[in-house]
């Protein structure tokens, strides 16, 4: 009788594996998070860097809202990001005086938005600058995110939403192989960011759950392991098709196993902690309802 009592004490005591986070983990992930934070207002993307980044800041904001923080110090975020935009071309650069892109514009609109800044007058150049600058589908991926943050497109919008729907299979999915649940699931959130519509979900749902990991995650092609940039890009399609995956514990599992002491996320198991890594699992467990 002792024996089986002992027993069943010990199945209460031990953590289910795949659970939601612990508020303990959360926090520690808010203490990693906050110190990164420089004099300047902007962060850098890992501990012991010293460049801020407009990059970094975006991605530790965001991240610290899902794990219920704040940078500890708001007006200087925002000093920095508006510090970062560049008002001849109408795009952001990384840092102050830096060269812009499509990508970094991107994630400036983001960071503005996501300190409840007033984009208004960064909207005509950003516009402008996108409208001109995405070509590529990498570029228009970045720049559909930006955009949609502000809520609104440029004139070029539909013929970007046009070259990527070429791209498609002729089920709606994309990409071939162990890496088309990668590219379908960037693909198709482009598309619905641009105003198109999902043609076929149920293909397009049977190939991400098909690409999910014997590790838990999702990765890229021709890649051994899952990395948490490749599941963060499936989750949002996921997310976007109001769906999540068929392995929502396995996924949990493997995101677990990207977390270190520090109470940071590298992008991969056993890489160091970084904002990026941390950003990709925060919108992860945030979209599975944590």
């Amino acid at each position: 009788m002792k024996r089986l009592l002992f027993v069943g004490l010990c199945v209460v005591l031990v953590p289910v594996a795949g659970r939601a986070q612990s508020p303990d983990q959360k926090k520690a992930a808010v203490a990693y998070l906050q110190p990164l934070q420089q004099k300047d207002g902007g962060f850098v993307p890992a501990a012991k860097e010293t460049k801020t980044s407009l990059r970094a800041t975006s991605s530790a904001l965001r991240a610290l809202k899902y794990f219920g923080g704040a940078a500890k110090d708001k007006d200087a975020a925002a000093t920095f990001v508006k510090s970062c935009f560049d008002k001849e071309s109408g795009g952001f650069a990384d840092a102050p005086g830096g060269k812009p892109d499509v990508a970094l514009t991107a994630v400036g609109v983001m960071a503005l938005v996501e300190l409840k800044l007033s984009t208004e007058p960064y909207e005509p150049g950003v516009l402008k600058y996108l409208g001109e600058n995405a070509k590529e589908f990498d570029q228009i991926r970045i720049a559909a995110a930006g955009l949609e943050a502000l809520g609104k497109q440029p004139p070029q919008a539909k013929a970007w939403l046009d070259q990527v729907r070429k791209m498609a299979n002729a089920d709606g999915t994309y990409g071939k192989g162990d890496g088309s649940a990668r590219d379908t699931g960037s693909s198709v959130v482009v598309v619905l960011r641009l105003g198109g519509k999902d043609e076929n979900s149920d293909a397009i749902l049977k190939t991400l759950n098909a690409g999910q990991r014997k590790d838990g995650g999702f990765g890229k092609a021709d890649a051994n392991g899952s990395d948490l940039e490749t599941s963060y890009r499936v989750l949002r399609a996921y997310h976007m098709l109001k769906a999540k995956p068929e392995g929502v514990k396995a996924l949990r599992e493997f995101v677990a196993k990207c977390r270190n002491q520090d109470g940071g996320y590298g992008v991969e198991p056993g890489k160091p902690s970084n904002v990026s890594g941390t950003y990709f699992a925060a919108s992860i467990l945030h979209w599975l309802g944590e």
